[in-house]
């Protein structure tokens, strides 16, 4: 128990900076998508890396030196299209995220890739508007997306989306969301239930829980009779594994709640850390990730080029200097523009398949899993085109 007490305490601090981030939507630029500058089809082009260097902390340089990393990487793999990146160090400061990125366009960046966190890629994204030049940021938080800026973070809306498609054809069409009483478990829920109305499934109830270990512990037995009375064929949980998840499934299989009569379901990632799969309560859950195939050949390449294993988030950078790379092949002096960057057939990173929409979000082909003996045993592989499953 003190080791969850731990655990949440860290998710706790981890929630309030969603929390905040959530106020930026109020700032986003609202001068609709820019149109984007024109580019040099004979000359390498300018791209502007903003990576969270400078901070002080630790964990902030693994993840720009990663970032870095994972960019050249991908660069390398483009053959003949010259990319001309320049990396700039936002100390993961909105202000100094500002000040990159009016630097990076006043050197002739033509499109910025990143930053990390909601607050540094809005305040890029306001000074970029102003400038036609549109950014791809590593974040995941809506509230940012729209206009110039596009996020290329994993949403709740595609997981969400993905998940409930599959639980529906798999006859599981009476679904019970369960949400911490949190920002991110507010979102989560909205997620969840827009992605079971497309799928043609419908919500038979919403259990939530404190955000506590002793909230837990309280709701655990209301969310399963809730879950009983509504005849729920499975439970969509919001938890993630450094928060509530592995006491809330434990105690909801506890009180009776199991995969032989009601599937879980989780929006979040469950094989990170990869003990959490060993956890009883998890056992025959199911949840989304990118591709494995291709994240592993990603892994594996990244190990022999640099000698250390990539950080979770440094596949985005890949990812954006693949997106980008494919449109500059085609030659087009128009190629990074907005109309351009929302192409309808996507791209092909070391995350899968994704594609940017006009409204800053993204859509990504996953993969859905199965958590059997402490494994995460593929059931449903990732799509390899937008008219694949889940699509």
């Amino acid at each position: 128990m003190l080791s969850l007490l731990h655990r949440l305490g860290k998710s706790a601090r981890a929630m309030a900076a969603v929390t905040a981030a959530l106020a930026l939507a109020a700032c986003q630029p609202t001068s609709g998508p820019a149109v984007g500058p024109a580019i040099d089809t004979n000359a390498p082009v300018p791209v502007a890396l903003l990576v969270p260097a400078g901070s002080g902390q630790a964990s902030d340089e693994l993840l720009a030196r990663s970032l870095q990393n994972a960019a050249r990487l991908a660069i390398s793999d483009l053959g003949n299209v010259r990319i001309d990146l320049r990396v700039y160090s936002t100390a993961a400061q909105p202000g100094q995220a500002q000040a990159m990125a009016t630097r990076a366009i006043d050197e002739g960046a033509k499109i910025i890739l990143g930053p990390v966190f909601a607050q540094e890629a809005n305040a890029a994204g306001v000074v970029a508007a102003a400038r036609g030049v549109n950014v791809l940021a590593f974040s995941n938080n809506p509230d940012i997306a729209g206009g110039n800026v596009f996020i290329l973070g994993p949403t709740f809306q595609n997981t969400a989306t993905r998940l409930a498609g599959y639980a529906v054809r798999q006859g599981k069409r009476r679904i019970m969301v369960v949400h911490d009483q949190n920002a991110a478990g507010l979102l989560g829920r909205a997620a969840i239930e827009q992605g079971v109305a497309r799928a043609g499934g419908q919500v038979v109830g919403v259990g939530s829980y404190a955000f506590s270990q002793n909230g837990v512990v309280q709701a655990a037995p209301q969310i399963v009779a809730q879950a009983r009375a509504a005849s729920a064929d499975a439970v969509f949980l919001t938890a993630d594994t450094a928060g509530a998840l592995p006491l809330v499934t434990q105690l909801l299989s506890d009180n009776g709640l199991g995969p032989a009569a009601t599937q879980f379901i989780g929006l979040t990632r469950w094989d990170i850390p990869q003990a959490t799969l060993s956890l009883p309560g998890v056992q025959g859950g199911w949840f989304a990730l990118p591709d494995p195939n291709l994240y592993q050949q990603y892994q594996n390449r990244y190990m022999a080029a640099f000698g250390e294993a990539p950080h979770p988030i440094s596949g985005l950078a890949y990812d954006g200097i693949a997106a980008i790379g494919a449109l500059v092949k085609q030659g087009r002096a128009n190629a990074l523009t907005s109309s351009a960057l929302t192409t309808n057939a996507g791209f092909v990173g070391v995350n899968g398949i994704f594609r940017l929409r006009s409204d800053g979000l993204n859509e990504r082909g996953l993969a859905i899993a199965q958590v059997r003996g402490g494994q995460a045993v593929v059931v449903d592989p990732a799509p390899r085109s937008f008219g694949g499953a889940g699509f």
